[in-house]
């Protein structure tokens, strides 16, 4: 049987993930109130800031802007969307 969650993100009860995913103390607050639903609905909203933002994984600061959007994204409400620099 798979591990429960009270998922914080989506405000239910669901499959919890089978290990964690990120690192350290927020790594861990992650894996006892997210989904693995909730888990890939950030991991499509990290593709869209790497696109977006032109972030490179293995830059310090990059990383750092991602923790940051990843602990909004779950714990403190909406992230920042990206920012569209759209020319019609």
């Amino acid at each position: 049987m798979s591990r429960m969650v009270q998922c914080v993100k989506l405000g239910k009860e669901a499959e919890g993930l089978d290990r964690q995913p990120y690192p350290g103390d927020l790594g861990k607050r992650i894996f006892e109130n997210v989904s693995k639903e909730a888990w890939k609905e950030w991991l499509a909203q990290q593709t869209i800031l790497l696109n977006e933002h032109r972030l490179s994984p293995v830059n310090p600061e990059h990383r750092k802007f991602l923790a940051e959007e990843m602990e909004k994204f779950f714990f403190s409400g909406p992230a920042n969307p990206p920012e569209f620099n759209i020319k019609l």
